[in-house]
């Protein structure tokens, strides 16, 4: 059972508020003729510790140990109050008080020497738990915890041993009881924190780390130590939050000042391409992951994303060269990057080399085969193959996949100019500029009508009639239509 559980203090209330109520049944030497008012204080706090209200139990037990000073059983109250609440610190000063006032009273003696083992102050608590069992020689509980001391010194020992030759397995498997044992000793989690760092398991190091910033006051370097490992793991706004507490506890301090600019920075960059590629504005997208690398080149969770924004943006540009090289690189991080295999794939499509399209999705849906998106976008690169080996509009007019329609247009009146079947003599030429005639006319047809233009980009020819069940066939020949007619050539066309 882990300490900072919500578990374990409710447990740990529930035994103390037992612990008390025990006490009074067996009337461990309550002073006589004690103060009213101080008997009503304790009363009130008896109750309201029942009640599991403790912070108003303690104040009662506050205004009962200012009333009587020399009452141990208030100190011990109030000490288990504080107990309750975590605050072992506060509770040590009052647990001292009632032995040195009531030497024999060996509830004391043993809640001081749990406090005690619970901080890793084996030694001291050692010293209580054999004073208990020498006035109570049938003690289990004492029995127990001092039978444990020896072997948790020898694995601390161990540990400290372990670190030293850099043994990091070894390191975080001894510390196991000792942790368990004395989760209050912030050493021992410090230790155990940095193992798991050395192994690159920075979350548990964390997890290690967060307990002590609450047990050590104003303890800013677990703060920026925190920091650094959020950092590490590319999670800027949880590094963010904890170097926000460093600078709580001393807003002057140097390193996490330092510190604090730069993820500052590095979280508005990162918020701000992602939003860009959200809107599509790609070429600021390209600009600000730039700048995501210049600030702190050296962040590798960082710098990888940055990438993934250069991949992704570069792709929806066109920019076939550098999305491929920027996905490539992040690939090599990260192998099963879904959305980096995806832009790759959607590079390699722009770049027109389907077969490295396809094979690119096909590892991508052997990662993920119930993800629709990869799916689709192969079924788009398995038809724009097929469509490859028939007709291409864009080839056949010499343009780039995004040109625009006044360049397809420009390109369509420039050839239409050069194959016009009137400029060649009749024969083996013409019936090639005839054809060549017709499949400018459809590429234009296609390429300047969006819903039609689209449907080509997704991999289906319009015009192709084996591709159509609804009428959607060739514009001259499915539909019966022939511009040069049945008989002789005469055709005049609309460069429109």
């Amino acid at each position: 059972m882990k300490p900072e559980t919500s578990d374990y203090w409710s447990r740990l209330v529930r035994s103390f508020t037992i612990l008390l109520l025990t006490c009074d049944i067996y009337n461990f030497d309550v002073v006589e003729g004690v103060n009213p008012e101080v008997e009503q204080h304790l009363e009130m706090g008896k109750k309201l510790l029942a009640a599991g209200q403790l912070a108003d139990a303690l104040s009662h037990y506050h205004a009962a140990v200012d009333g009587d000073p020399d009452n141990y059983l208030t100190y011990f109250r109030r000490a288990t109050v504080y107990l309750a609440l975590g605050k072992s610190r506060s509770a040590l000063p009052d647990l001292d008080k009632v032995v040195k006032l009531k030497p024999d009273f060996t509830a004391a003696r043993m809640q001081r020497g749990n406090v005690l083992l619970k901080q890793g102050k084996l030694d001291e608590a050692l010293l209580d738990f054999n004073e208990v069992i020498s006035r109570e020689p049938n003690n289990d509980e004492a029995i127990g915890k001092a039978s444990k001391i020896a072997p948790l010194k020898e694995n601390v020992d161990l540990a400290k041993q372990y670190l030293e030759y850099q043994d990091y397995q070894s390191v975080i498997l001894v510390l196991e009881e000792p942790i368990e044992l004395c989760p209050w000793d912030t050493n021992l989690r410090e230790m155990r924190a940095e193992a798991y760092e050395a192994m690159g398991e920075l979350f548990k190091a964390i997890s290690d780390i967060r307990p002590t910033a609450k047990l050590i006051p104003d303890n800013q370097q677990a703060y920026l130590r925190m920091s650094l490992l959020h950092y590490r793991m590319g999670e800027e706004e949880d590094s963010l939050n904890q170097i926000r507490e460093c600078l709580k506890l001393d807003p002057d301090h140097k390193q996490c000042h330092s510190h604090y600019k730069v993820v500052k920075k590095l979280a508005k960059q990162l918020k701000e391409a992602q939003d860009l590629k959200v809107q599509g504005q790609y070429d600021e997208c390209v600009n600000k992951a730039k700048n995501i690398i210049k600030t702190d080149p050296d962040a590798p969770q960082f710098v990888v994303r940055a990438k993934s924004y250069l991949c992704h943006c570069h792709s929806k540009l066109s920019n076939v060269d550098e999305s491929l090289k920027f996905c490539s690189e992040v690939l090599q991080i990260e192998p099963q990057n879904i959305d980096a295999m995806m832009d790759k794939a959607e590079a390699h499509i722009a770049n027109e080399d389907y077969e490295a399209a396809i094979q690119e999705l096909q590892a991508a849906q052997e990662i993920d085969e119930n993800s629709r998106r990869v799916k689709e976008l192969l079924q788009k690169a398995q038809k724009l193959e097929k469509q490859s080996k028939k007709r291409d509009y864009y080839k056949i007019l010499g343009v780039k996949r995004n040109a625009r329609k006044k360049d397809i247009l420009k390109a369509y009146r420039k050839l239409a100019v050069k194959w016009h079947p009137d400029k060649h003599e009749e024969g083996p030429e013409k019936e090639k500029a005839q054809k060549m005639f017709i499949d400018l006319a459809a590429a234009k047809e296609v390429l300047t009508d969006p819903e039609k233009r689209e449907r080509f980009d997704s991999g289906e020819d319009p015009l192709d009639p084996e591709e159509q069940q609804g009428g959607h066939g060739h514009p001259f020949f499915h539909q019966g239509f022939n511009p040069f007619g049945g008989g002789g050539f005469s055709f005049k066309f609309n460069f429109n």
